[in-house]
């Protein structure tokens, strides 16, 4: 059999080299193929990021057009006005038309007879409604644009167990 014989010298050459390639390999290329890899996931990743907040942006300014548009959120405050003594039953049929817009029931509505006898620049109303503590909130909404409505002095609730009753004592501005 033959035997080949290598030089000592070449068989250094043929150790060191493939070494120093391995070597080059695993401390330059491997972490820069990782850094490339992470680095385009971060890619993906910001792409996502930046189509999510262009559809951000257009739902933005749609809901800031609407938010423009509508007038809805505006407590009303019209400028206060006196009620004419004669006038003062229209506030009842007033009353129970914001008390049906707001989804409340009106039990009673009474005018308080000692502010009605006296000659009082005031009148004081006596309401007992039914219905659900989230329509009250419409119904307050509704009497703050009642331009003669002085104050509303008391708001009892009770619970029942079918619905809220809530008992409000509202002072309207008389004219002399």
């Amino acid at each position: 059999m033959n035997k080949l014989k290598i030089p000592q010298e070449s068989l250094k050459y043929l150790i060191i080299y493939p070494g120093i390639v391995l070597f080059v390999i695993l401390l330059g290329i491997i972490p820069l193929y990782k850094s490339n890899s992470d680095t385009t996931n971060d890619i993906k990743k910001l792409k996502y990021q930046i189509e999510e907040q262009k559809s951000f942006g257009n739902i933005f300014s749609v809901l800031n057009k609407s938010m423009k548009n509508k007038d809805s959120n505006i407590l009303p405050n019209p400028p206060k006005t006196n009620l004419p003594r004669p006038d003062a039953e229209k506030f009842q049929d007033i009353f129970r038309a914001i008390a049906i817009k707001s989804g409340l029931m009106t039990v009673s509505l009474t005018p308080d007879l000692s502010s009605l006898a006296s000659n009082s620049p005031y009148l004081l109303y006596n309401a007992v409604i039914k219905g659900e503590f989230a329509n009250l909130r419409n119904m307050l909404i509704g009497l703050g644009g009642i331009s003669y409505l002085d104050k509303i002095e008391e708001i009892n609730i009770q619970q029942y167990p079918d619905s809220m009753e809530f008992r409000i004592k509202i002072w309207i501005a008389l004219a002399s």
